[in-house]
């Protein structure tokens, strides 16, 4: 069984530190920022949802970082920290394995806040005590908090088309051009769902694995994007990477191509597509539970009643 920890992912990012012009003339500001969590990382999303919610025209291009308990994982996420380096928030109960992080974004002049800290001292002085400083101690050690972090493992492992051979074992498959948002939405289904989410990049020229097609009892599902949003996305990675900037990945009718291509594997297999241009990857992943919910009321023996 491959369970790649958390610290060998790093969000695939729709975006670049930049400002673009945005509806009626407005300038929307871009920014990366880093959520750490020695848990699954719902309450730095949580902070952050809350936050930025304060502020126009500003874009959070998230890189996620859960379940980080080590001084080998904390020392990938510094590294995604220089590569797109931006504010940093996070939940982190280990002093061993957060000075390293403290100390590197100050080094780098980067914004570091512990959002739990306050209210953690607030509550040690009210009750007298000390802490017991317990990795992901919001959460209820239940039957469900562990589905949740199985899924985001199954996540981690099967993300952008690896490990495809044992697919069956997903709850849900998500199949999309590049660009379509299908690895934050993976682990927004694994974090707030507990769905092991596999997700596989539809690459023009290049067949998908032949056991997709024979998923006849699982949920399926395409993502695709308007060819406009796709390019403007495709052309901010880009130039993010430092790559020339005008190449087949953004020439739009090459991209509108591509979308049309998928669209019918898409048909051919009966799978229900969702378009993301307009969606955030809550609203997305929502579309996507209420199409696997659907599915198993449909097909589940055991909603009928012989008696």
């Amino acid at each position: 069984m491959v369970c790649r920890s958390a610290f060998l992912w790093a969000n695939r990012l729709d975006g670049v530190q930049d400002k673009k012009q945005g509806g009626f003339g407005n300038v929307t500001e871009s920014f990366h920022i880093h959520l750490i969590s020695d848990s699954t990382g719902e309450t730095t999303q949580g902070v952050l949802k809350a936050s930025i919610a304060q502020f126009e025209a500003v874009e959070a291009q998230e890189h996620i970082w859960p379940m980080v308990r080590s001084t080998a994982q904390m020392e990938q996420v510094i590294e995604g920290i220089k590569e797109n380096p931006g504010p940093v928030i996070f939940t982190l109960v280990s002093s061993r394995i957060r000075k390293p992080l403290v100390e590197e974004c100050a080094r780098l002049g980067m914004p570091c806040v512990s959002v739990l800290d306050p209210v953690i001292s607030m509550f040690a002085r009210y009750f007298n005590q000390k802490t017991v400083n317990r990795p992901g101690g919001q959460h209820m050690l239940n039957a469900e908090y562990f589905d949740r972090i199985d899924a985001l493992h199954y996540v981690m492992a099967h993300d952008d088309g690896q490990a495809t051979q044992n697919v069956t074992e997903a709850d849900i498959v998500l199949i999309g051009v590049s660009r379509t948002s299908k690895t934050p939405t993976s682990i927004y289904l694994a974090n707030h769902y507990g769905l092991k989410t596999a997700n596989v990049p539809f690459v023009p020229g290049i067949p998908l694995p032949e056991n997709l097609f024979d998923l006849k009892d699982m949920v399926v599902v395409g993502l695709t994007a308007s060819a406009d949003r796709l390019v403007q996305i495709r052309r901010n990675r880009l130039l993010m990477l430092h790559q020339e900037p005008e190449t087949d990945y953004v020439d739009i009718d090459t991209v509108k191509a591509e979308i049309s291509e998928a669209r019918k594997v898409f048909s051919k297999n009966a799978w229900p597509v969702i378009d993301v241009t307009r969606r955030s990857i809550e609203e997305t992943a929502a579309a996507i539970y209420q199409i696997y919910t659907r599915f198993h009321e449909e097909n589940d023996p055991a909603g009928d009643d012989d008696a």
